[in-house]
């Protein structure tokens, strides 16, 4: 998973690997709305520009597959996108007297038609920004959605000199990240600070594990205790590239000040690319490090936990799955099922209730040991399927803190006919007492939360309060 946005990484992992099409949410859905978008089959040709027929198909895509499309009043999703329309011509000097919001009257296709009109009249006269009001348009529209797991993915571009496995913006991660900034912000508590220094900018101007952050750009990380959209800008994504200037707070020493970071590329520790890795800790307690569920993750796990067995007798797992974006909802059902059987790990439904269930694999084998799993507010989507199944079923506990609540729901690809890439859930997701998950997260167990002042001593706390419950 990326570093920088871990929901978004997960995210695109189940559009890549999406191949076969869910069924409409309602029998009432038409043939023909369920047919307008497709999974992709195949590698995506080269992107072509947006028009307008490529934000018609994703309107009729969302209104057919979407898993709450049948109950949508589509106006929001046009309105949502003319705003968009009007605010880029604004901002680029262009506004026009013809720039008007038709009248909808929540007929679908009549609604479509007078958009369109209204929209082609617009871009007519300006041909010089077509391109770029039909991107604001519908990303305006797939964000009316509200939902963390519904995304277009189009424009997709490395930095030059981008090395495999190389990251990009400030070389930094503070305790507010990932799911939580484009996610789930409310999830958010102060203060903000630095936990991890990657590299970069970061590296070379100093910032320590445990640095405050007072101001970004000027503007406060949290206003009355909530965060705000200032944090955003901590997390750069290329092409962006503005410089981000940062007042900090050493508690250690007291000192304030500020810095300038310009976002660039820089060399990621190899080691904290891998999705899993695991140690041996007081000679029998099995760590299990596990940053996403991507394909072949749960035998790997699996896998690690044997080999630390051999030759020892083993009392504990601790698996950490602190800041782990998610993946694949199928691989975070056989983790589960290597610690319990014969039970029900999450439902998925549709609007009007009906629902499939998703079971354990009893093939997969035992690990029959205590399990402590540690969670944060960047654990999200499939972390979240796991950690709520563990909850739930009573087959661990959970250690750290309350999970990101970015689960809406497992997220199917589409393909647009300009080789862009629009993803949404099907269904919607619910735990295994039936319980609703996304934008609420799961508490853990024992709440053991990071502080600034523990980072800053290269303290871990959860850590330290998994291996004592694990000793009892």
């Amino acid at each position: 998973m990326t570093v920088i946005r871990t929901a978004a990484a997960g995210l695109a992992l189940l559009l890549a690997a999406a191949c076969t099409a869910p069924a409409p949410p309602r029998g009432q859905a038409s043939a023909a709305a369920s047919t307008v978008c497709a999974p992709p089959q195949r590698t995506p040709e080269a992107e072509t520009p947006t028009t307008i027929d490529v934000i018609e198909q994703a309107y009729f895509c969302i209104l057919g597959t979407y898993y709450s499309g049948a109950t949508l009043d589509a106006r929001s999703l046009l309105t949502a996108g003319f705003v968009a329309l009007t605010q880029e011509l604004n901002r680029n000097g262009r506004d026009l007297p013809e720039a008007t919001m038709p009248a909808l009257t929540g007929d679908r296709k009549a609604d479509w038609t007078a958009f369109e009109n209204a929209y082609r009249k617009v871009t007519d006269q300006v041909p010089g920004l077509r391109d770029k009001l039909a991107i604001v348009t519908l990303e305006a529209i797939v964000s009316a959605l509200g939902d963390n797991h519904a995304r277009w993915t189009h424009d997709a571009k490395r930095p030059p000199d981008y090395y495999e496995g190389d990251g990009y913006g400030l070389g930094l991660q503070a305790n507010v990240n990932g799911p939580q900034v484009g996610g789930n912000p409310g999830v958010a508590v102060p203060p903000l600070f630095v936990t991890t220094v990657q590299g970069g900018a970061a590296q070379a101007a100093g910032l320590r594990a445990g640095d405050i952050v007072e101001s970004i750009n000027g503007s406060a990380p949290f206003i009355g205790g909530k965060a705000t959209p200032a944090i955003n800008a901590l997390y750069p994504q290329y092409p962006e590239a503005r410089p981000v200037r940062l007042r900090l707070l050493r508690q250690s020493t007291g000192r304030r000040w500020s810095v300038t970071l310009k976002p660039g590329l820089f060399q990621r520790d190899l080691a904290a690319l891998q999705v899993v890795r695991s140690k041996l800790l007081d000679d029998s307690i099995a760590y299990v490090r596990m940053t996403g569920f991507a394909p072949d993750s749960a035998n790997r796990v699996l896998k690690a936990i044997s080999r630390l067995r051999t030759g020892r007798t083993l009392t504990g797992v601790v698996l950490d799955l602190r800041g782990n974006g998610g993946g694949s909802p199928l691989e975070a059902t056989r983790l589960v099922s290597a610690f319990v059987h014969g039970k029900v790990t999450a439902y998925q439904c549709t609007v009007d209730g009906k629902c499939e269930t998703s079971r354990t694999d009893d093939t997969v084998d035992l690990v029959n040991l205590p399990l402590m799993v540690l969670t944060d507010r960047s654990c999200a989507s499939a972390c979240e399927h796991f950690s709520s199944a563990i909850k739930d079923l009573r087959a661990g506990l959970l250690v750290g803190t309350r999970t990101a609540g970015v689960i809406s729901g497992p997220a199917q690809g589409y393909l647009l006919r300009n080789n862009t890439l629009l993803g949404f859930p099907a269904r919607h997701h619910l735990g295994p007492n039936r319980e609703v998950i996304d934008r609420i997260g799961v508490p853990p167990d024992h709440y053991v939360p990071l502080t600034s002042k523990d980072a800053a001593a290269g303290r871990d706390p959860a850590l330290a309060k998994a291996l004592t419950l694990l000793s009892k």
